[in-house]
């Protein structure tokens, strides 16, 4: 795996995101997490994961700049790939800590929703939340689901039209996050939960994460292909390809 590092402790795994700085999401990172979730899952020695990033970004969302060159086969795949994804990571049976270690918009946001406890770094300059609208890709109602089982259905509603990204401080009271701790602690203090998790009977924490996330699961349209048709088929809208055209344009120039 070219986009991951994982580190096996005792009863649970690290995955840390190592794709570049800012852990742009592409093709590979996805089909590489599919892969490395789907053995965790699998394996008995393997109680629970961590995922995290690095320091100032867990992932910065969508690799825009390389998902813009894709051709209709190569977008469709991605997208039905990333629904995949998601949609494997909130059925995903054992406990599951994000370790938010900066920045979280919009792809970012997507992968840590997913997860049993979000512990975010501290520091007004770091955001998380889902601003789709804002960058012109289209949500799906799987995503706006799961924004509201953990923010409630009218703020997640207000917040998803808005495209709004929250502070640490604002996704602690919204109930997006659990904590927020120092960055250079931010690994610790989600070990320190999952060692938590690792001192219950493993059965009795699987089943009642099960039952809890029953009602959640039930709303979800489980076919990764339905989950974002829309979004594949509004990403060749000439005029949303206009605006990512220059987003594209001015982003690579700042890179130069």
């Amino acid at each position: 795996m070219n986009t991951l590092e994982v580190t096996y402790k005792e009863e649970y795994a690290i995955v840390q995101m190592n794709r570049g700085k800012v852990n742009a999401i592409n093709f590979e990172m996805v089909q590489d997490l599919r892969d490395i979730f789907g053995k965790l899952e699998a394996n008995p020695e393997v109680k629970g994961v961590i995922l995290t990033g690095q320091p100032h970004y867990f992932s910065a969302g969508l690799d825009l700049i390389e998902l813009f060159q894709y051709d209709r086969p190569q977008i469709k795949d991605f997208f039905v790939s990333f629904g995949a994804l998601y949609l494997e990571l909130v059925q995903f049976k054992k406990p599951f800590i994000s370790a938010i270690t900066g920045h979280s918009p919009a792809g970012g946001c997507v992968l840590a929703v997913t997860s049993d406890n979000r512990y975010m770094a501290e520091g007004d300059k770091y955001v998380i939340g889902l601003n789709e609208v804002a960058v012109n890709i289209q949500i799906s109602q799987n995503l706006t689901e799961v924004y509201a089982f953990w923010m409630g259905d009218g703020l997640a509603s207000r917040y998803i039209m808005e495209g709004k990204l929250l502070s640490g401080k604002e996704a602690l009271d919204a109930g997006l996050v659990d904590e927020l701790v120092p960055l250079e602690n931010v690994l610790e203090r989600a070990e320190k939960q999952m060692q938590h998790y690792m001192k219950a009977d493993q059965q009795i924490l699987v089943n009642t994460k099960a039952k809890i996330r029953k009602h959640l699961l039930d709303k979800l349209d489980l076919q990764a292909e339905n989950s974002l048709a829309e979004a594949n088929e509004l990403w060749w809208k000439p005029e949303i390809r206009a605006k990512m055209g220059a987003y594209v344009e001015s982003f690579s120039s700042k890179k130069k």
